[in-house]
């Protein structure tokens, strides 16, 4: 088989799921917008007056969970579009078609996880400059901020698609990001730091794989974070290699794909 990547094959399916994504945009960006600017009013507004901000490193309590909120956006979004994504032409029959058609793996995981991964960037930047309206807030390393969370959304987008493939129902692709990966968000720091917990409680916190993506964004916002910045990167790193180890053996033996 020819090593070189089909890019026009790719950039079809990065088209063709982008399409979807515009045609619903409007519900697509409303509604995590809108969930997102009620946590900051609530939390910010009713609670942030109450903490103390040296707790914070510093920063205003708004400024604190805006990371954690971009990041429940995050990898909501990039989960449950890859795997809705590559659920759809299995439900259809067009998978079929894909695995015909002279596109390899490469270029579906670009096509596919690509579209995921712009769609929940798109989405995480509005919620960026919505947070704004409600929160002063600074970000410490914007470079680094951009390029952790690119890899964070290629991380979970892989991992949507795993999740897409597997699934053989329309309620097995809501198991995973509602009864898994919410609650570890709102256990993992997203509104409080670690070191405000009682023991066991702050050593049971840090067996949460989600605690070390938080950290990782808060540390590039604020330059502040309960865990050393390389653990996180390296964490987040870990996780994307095992991702594409998984989906390079799915498509290797045809596991799901040809059920």
């Amino acid at each position: 088989m020819n090593a070189a990547i089909n890019w026009r094959g790719a950039i079809a399916i990065l088209k063709h799921e982008l399409a979807r994504f515009f045609r619903t945009a409007f519900g697509s960006i409303l509604s995590p917008v809108l969930t997102t600017s009620l946590y900051i009013v609530v939390f910010g507004a009713a609670i942030g007056g109450q903490m103390d901000t040296s707790q914070f490193g510093g920063a205003s309590y708004g400024a604190f969970i805006v990371p954690g909120l971009i990041m429940l956006t995050l990898l909501s979004e990039s989960t449950s579009n890859a795997s809705f994504g590559i659920y759809m032409p299995k439900f259809t029959g067009a998978i079929y078609e894909l695995l015909s058609a002279p596109v390899g793996v490469a270029e579906t995981i670009l096509g596919f996880v690509g579209a995921a991964v712009l769609k929940s960037l798109i989405i995480s930047a509005i919620i960026l400059v919505t947070a704004r309206i409600f929160v002063d807030y600074e970000i410490a390393h914007p470079l680094l901020a951009v390029g952790y969370v690119v890899m964070v959304a290629a991380s979970f987008a892989l991992f949507g698609f795993i999740i897409g493939l597997w699934a053989d129902g329309f309620e097995k692709l809501q198991i995973v990001p509602l009864l898994i990966l919410m609650p570890l968000t709102f256990l993992g720091g997203t509104f409080y730091s670690v070191q405000m917990l009682a023991e066991p409680w702050r050593t049971v916190a840090q067996f949460n794989p989600i605690f070390y993506l938080i950290n990782g964004l808060r540390w590039t916002f604020t330059g502040h974070a309960d865990v050393p910045i390389g653990v996180a990167f390296g964490f987040t790193l870990a996780f994307l290699v095992l991702c594409v180890a998984v989906i390079a053996w799915i498509f290797r033996t045809g596991w799901r794909l040809r059920e």
